[in-house]
């Protein structure tokens, strides 16, 4: 049977509000008082730093992060270090997962590398997996990052997620935050985006309408692609 799902779009979204918004959510799931949600934006520049914690990855100073405008939070999603900015799409899925659907949390992981790997395909290009790590890639570099948290259910048996993928679609994005940070911790690769891998120009709210129908499908729900798909608040 198919589930029903809430799009929600933001063109930019302070990281801070965006994080409030999630935990709304998440409780509202939990609840019974609301359905699934998307929500998909862009940030302003941020670092945000996961549960493994490693300050060394921060190559700035709190005077250096203030002179370039960029924000830091210490968050509850799994991983290390990243960036958010302008030029990338960020997807915070909020999903209630219940016994029934078979998901863990690797083969929950594995399905959002799916979607953006479809998604790269649908461009010519081959995104893949590297084993020792989360997230997709376009050779040795990565286009999209992943670090989620499965919210364990205080009203009913499950989990909600929460946080989710971050994928760099606008060109130069990889010379902006990225170089004050050695993201995910991984010094071995760089990163890149959409357009560095065509060579071609993208909307962000094309990619964004682009997506949903790659995640709907994978994640067995009925949405109408373009109505379905309104302002985030």
């Amino acid at each position: 049977m198919l589930r029903t799902l809430d799009i929600s779009y933001a063109p930019l979204m302070d990281y801070g509000e965006a994080w409030d918004l999630q935990k709304k959510i998440v409780t509202k799931i939990d609840l019974g008082e609301q359905q699934d949600n998307l929500l998909l934006l862009q940030h302003p520049p941020t670092y945000t730093m996961g549960v493994q914690n490693h300050p060394e990855h921060l190559l700035l100073s709190k005077e250096q992060l203030k002179e370039r405008g960029i924000s830091l939070f210490e968050i509850d999603r799994g991983g290390d270090i990243t960036y958010h900015g302008p030029g990338q799409l960020v997807g915070y899925p909020l999903i209630f997962i219940d016994g029934q659907m078979n998901l863990d949390l690797h083969g929950y992981l594995r399905d959002l590398e799916q979607v953006i790997i479809n998604y790269l395909a649908n461009h010519g290009i081959e995104g893949t997996r590297k084993p020792e790590y989360t997230g997709v890639w376009v050779g040795d570099r990565k286009i999209c990052a992943i670090g989620v948290k499965f919210n364990r259910c205080r009203h009913r048996r499950g989990f909600v997620t929460s946080h989710g993928f971050a994928f760099n679609v606008l060109s130069g994005i990889q010379n902006e935050g990225f170089q004050g940070i050695i993201p995910c911790g991984i010094q071995d690769f760089g990163v890149t985006s959409l357009e560095d891998c065509t060579s071609k120009k993208f909307n962000m709210r094309d990619v964004a309408e682009e997506i949903i129908p790659l995640f709907t499908t994978l994640f067995n729900y009925d949405v109408p692609i373009l109505d379905g798909m309104r302002e985030a608040r």
